[in-house]
């Protein structure tokens, strides 16, 4: 059995997390500068010193202390003395620090001053048409043109890697339209060119850094190594700062991370200790305008990837961030102090309140706005898996480096990583770009070649029978008829449409330039004797 995790203490109060209840999932909430990020820290050098991994987004760029040894300030020192905490000893975590936008431009396009991290990849095709429509806020319609285009690519055996690919992939299934409404709907160009925006927007924000290979191994977030004969999880830590500029690109990337985890990860049930930690900070964009099916995939995910032995803990200001149907799943909380300043504060405190298990002892509702930096409501769930009764308390403070580190520092950590060199260079193999701007180029300008679906095949142009060949009704010698015939009144196309011919045609044009009933009474007449048809009577 793996030993206990102290997180927080206060007198004879002390409130330790169960690992193996840690997959049980997890909430930390509280306004800005409370001390979440704290309790966040605590939490992840603990999983690491018993050998669990962790994954953690840096939103502001300083839990990158975690990876160097941590010395406890004069002020410090006084705080811990007044609540009677004994400073934790000094330790630093093994970590992996991981970019986005490493190797180019940052999200707000200012600089490109080097990798925070090694690269993070995704396909386009690997994180499909339901995280993709996320991410570009598409409304119903167009979600249901994303899924079209996705599987004609799949149908035709066309590569979507990186966005170069999709934008490809979709100016050809508008300008092909026509060629795929029978079989797969219709095609709106209006949803095509809404998603073509969507693109070059996520573009503009880094997004093509992301997209692309070698796709991220997700293995890789699951190393340990061996500290003084002794496994320690290594922490991995996402460059999150740039990041959130594109909003919509880190609540996508966090999600499908989680996905790829319920996807590849085996069965195990219940461990001693969780596989895999991993913490979601600024939870609530994951959530803001999620469609319905979105927010159910979430609730899925998060239900069944206990099984995994993956425990989930979302960092956020208020549990009103989360859904309900997924505030269900998060068995252990940490509630650091909310604000009442005005009407909505206060409801969102008895929001809060209500989300913990009751102490006859403790006024929840007021504690929550009386809570210092550091303190915090913390309710455990105990060995059964029922939740304790909340209790006041004052976190623990990790023992490493509270702060971000230097660029000296960080330089040295990613030269020194286990997958250095791993994700560094990108590869561009030959896909749905490269395919699609190889067939417009091998295909004269009006070819009907050059309209085709990729897996069609057209006729070539002018295939009328020779004199000699078989004709429409199965007789030898036809053939030049049935293409007179064909020219003249129109034959039906390759994909079943009715192609007009030249007597038609001119007929059209003579009824439409004569308006009176003896020009189309004469009409009638021609086009009677070539056709052969009587006149009525």
């Amino acid at each position: 059995m793996a030993e206990p995790i102290l997180i927080a203490k206060h007198e004879k109060v002390e409130c330790v997390l169960l690992p193996a209840l840690a997959n049980r999932h997890g909430l930390i909430t509280g306004a800005t500068g409370t001390g979440k990020t704290i309790t966040l820290q605590t939490l992840a050098e603990n999983f690491s010193r018993l050998g669990v991994p962790v994954f953690l987004a840096d939103v502001k760029g300083d839990l990158t202390g975690i990876t160097q040894a941590g010395t406890v300030g004069a002020k410090l020192a006084a705080v811990l003395k007044e609540r009677g905490i004994a400073p934790s000893p000094s330790v630093a975590c093994p970590a992996t620090l991981w970019d986005v936008f490493a190797g180019g431009k940052k999200a707000d396009d200012k600089s490109a001053d080097g990798a925070q991290g090694h690269p993070v990849r995704a396909t386009v095709s690997d994180m499909g048409p339901l995280l993709l429509s996320r991410m570009l806020a598409l409304n119903e319609t167009q979600q249901g043109v994303m899924q079209l285009v996705f599987r004609i690519a799949d149908d035709n055996g066309m590569l979507l890697l990186d966005l170069k690919d999709l934008r490809a992939m979709l100016q050809y299934v508008g300008d092909n339209s026509r060629q795929f409404t029978t079989e797969y709907g219709n095609v709106s160009a209006a949803s095509i060119g809404a998603i073509q925006r969507g693109i070059l927007q996520i573009d503009s924000q880094g997004g093509d850094h992301f997209f692309g290979e070698p796709m991220l191994n997700i293995a890789d977030f699951m190393q340990t190594v061996d500290v003084d004969g002794k496994p320690r999880g290594v922490v991995n830590i996402l460059a999150a700062d740039q990041l959130m500029n594109a909003p919509r690109l880190y609540a996508t990337f966090l999600l499908w991370m989680l996905s790829e985890l319920f996807e590849q990860l085996p069965e195990v049930g219940d461990l001693d200790q969780p596989k895999l930690v991993f913490f979601f900070d600024e939870a609530h964009l994951l959530f803001n305008e999620a469609p319905k099916a979105l927010v159910e995939r979430i609730e899925l995910v998060v239900r069944l990837v206990r099984s995994k032995g993956v425990g989930v803990y979302f960092v956020t200001q208020n549990p009103l961030d989360i859904p309900d149907t997924v505030l269900a799943q998060l068995g252990n909380r940490v509630q650091h102090a909310l604000r009442a300043f005005t009407p909505r504060d206060q409801k969102a405190v008895k929001a809060a309140a209500s989300t913990m298990r009751a102490n006859p002892g403790l006024d929840v509702e007021t504690a929550i706005t009386e809570l210092a930096v550091g303190e915090a409501l913390v309710s455990l769930l105990d060995e059964k898996g029922r939740p304790c009764p909340t209790q006041r308390v004052f976190v623990i403070p990790p023992g490493s480096q509270i702060g971000p580190i230097t660029a000296e520092q960080r330089k040295a950590l990613i030269a020194g990583s286990l997958v250095a060199g791993v994700y560094e260079k990108a590869v561009d193999r030959e896909s749905a770009h490269e395919k699609l701007r190889g067939r417009a180029a091998a295909s004269p300008a009006g070819d009907a070649t050059s309209a085709s679906p990729p897996g069609a095949t057209l006729p070539p142009t002018g295939t009328a029978s020779l004199p000699g060949g078989p004709s429409a009704d199965g007789n030898q010698g036809g053939g030049l008829l049935d293409g007179l015939k064909g020219v003249l009144f129109g034959s039906t196309g390759p994909r079943g449409g009715k192609h007009e011919g030249l007597a038609e045609s001119a007929a059209r044009s003579a009824m439409r330039s004569i308006g009176s009933s003896v020009g189309r009474e004469i009409i009638r007449g021609v086009l009677g004797s070539i056709l052969g048809g009587g006149r009525r009577r």
